[in-house]
């Protein structure tokens, strides 16, 4: 039996070989469509995990920073830091944007990070290649998605940024790269105004009798000065001492600071359940299609395959060959062209497809086996379709026919 499957195969094996083939790109693409769900999904987690934040400390009323837009006043930390369980504190700020070089633009999470050392939240955990930010201007670390090379001048808004170094999977939940430059340049970046803006402003407030009082010496420029000036940033990042527990480190703050906390899950809540759960279904529904479609092919072509040799299987039925033989003969084809399928499908899901995909495609292991367990049990109950069919044959009539 196993060597009339063989046999069979042989004989056409190239006509066997490019449906396989052609099945497997249908596969593969099958598997890249849940790796970017996941993807889409593990990016908002990612961007939590890499702020090494346990608390987000935001505007009151709002779902910030990442969902809502949130301000809060760049001193506010210092209330929170003296709060019981809270270990370290740090303003962060968060803009979406295009970064421009000497190539062209790469969108990107501009990110205003709090000066300080290798640890502190917000900061990249880790880097592939450079060091951390040590000036407090003009430095910016960014994500290799980025493109970005060690030495390498950006420009946000009118600054230019020395790319000082590189890390790996800062992303937004978006999975645009991340950009971290320091927290006063990132809070100039986001207010600023260009020339002729400021200028109709100076012009406006000069012309208020309010502000330009002759009585009052030195109003009007202290009015400009606060004009000029971004005292705001997005939100807090908390880290909370070992021991405590960071519902009821959050619960303190809001109670005596009169803001909005999020804990770790709450915010992942945000993330995913509210964030990119549009997008989320949408490729969800995608998926769910395209399997469905791609069991319809798969049951397809085991079933042409199948009618395609009814004569030769009318001549074994004459020849005395029992039917459970030509079951196996279908059944083992089946499950051989499926497992040629899946085996192209897995390597062109991981080694063309996922790398060139714009965003991030995550391929998990437990993805493979219930892709690599459908797809037999769907050539299985394909085969089954077709032994019916060509059960049913009648040998004098195919091969008269």
């Amino acid at each position: 039996m196993i060597s009339l499957a063989g046999r069979d195969i042989m004989h056409s094996w190239g006509k066997f070989v490019f449906t396989g083939m052609g099945l497997g790109l249908l596969i593969g693409i099958t598997l890249s469509m849940a790796g970017i769900y996941r993807g889409m999904v593990d990016d908002a987690k990612v961007l939590l995990d890499n702020s090494g934040a346990d608390l987000w400390v935001v505007q009151k009323d709002t779902l910030g920073p990442y969902a809502e837009s949130s301000s809060l006043y760049d001193d506010i930390w210092r209330g929170i830091r003296g709060m019981p369980g809270v270990n370290q504190v740090a303003n962060i700020t968060y803009l979406t944007m295009q970064v421009r070089q000497e190539e062209g633009d790469v969108r990107a999470l501009v990110t205003g990070v709090t000066p300080g050392e290798s640890g502190t939240p917000g900061w990249p955990p880790y880097l592939v290649a450079g060091r951390q930010i040590t000036r407090s201007h003009y430095e910016a670390v960014a994500d290799i998605a980025s493109g970005f090379k060690l030495g390498e001048r950006i420009k946000v808004r009118r600054n230019h940024y020395t790319v000082v170094g590189l890390t790996r999977r800062m992303v937004s939940s978006n999975g645009d790269p991340m950009v971290f430059i320091p927290l006063k340049d990132a809070q100039e970046a986001q207010f600023l105004k260009d020339n002729d803006a400021i200028r109709e402003q100076r012009r406006r407030t000069a012309e208020n009798p309010a502000f330009n009082r002759p009585g009052v010496p030195g109003l009007l420029d202290a009015v400009i000065a606060s004009q000029s000036t971004n005292p705001y940033v997005n939100a807090v990042l908390v880290r909370v001492e070992a021991g405590h527990d960071p519902e009821e480190v959050a619960e303190s703050i809001r109670r005596w600071k009169r803001l909005t906390v999020y804990t770790r899950s709450q915010m992942e809540e945000i993330l995913v359940g509210k964030l990119i759960a549009t997008s989320a279904r949408q490729i969800f529904m995608f998926l769910v299609i395209l399997s469905i479609v791609s069991s319809a092919i798969v049951a397809f072509i085991i079933y042409t395959l199948t009618l395609g040799k009814i004569r030769e299987i009318a001549v074994l039925k004459l020849l005395g060959t029992r039917n459970r033989t030509i079951v196996g003969l279908i059944m083992q084809q089946s499950i051989a062209l499926g497992l040629i399928g899946f085996v192209v499908g897995k390597i062109s899901a991981t080694l063309l497809m996922a790398p060139i995909f714009p965003k991030y495609v995550l391929l998990q292991p437990l993805d493979s086996v219930m892709g690599f367990i459908a797809v037999v049990m769907i050539c299985v109950l394909s085969s089954i379709i077709a032994i019916r069919a060509a059960l049913r044959v009648d040998p004098a009539e195919a091969i008269g026919g």
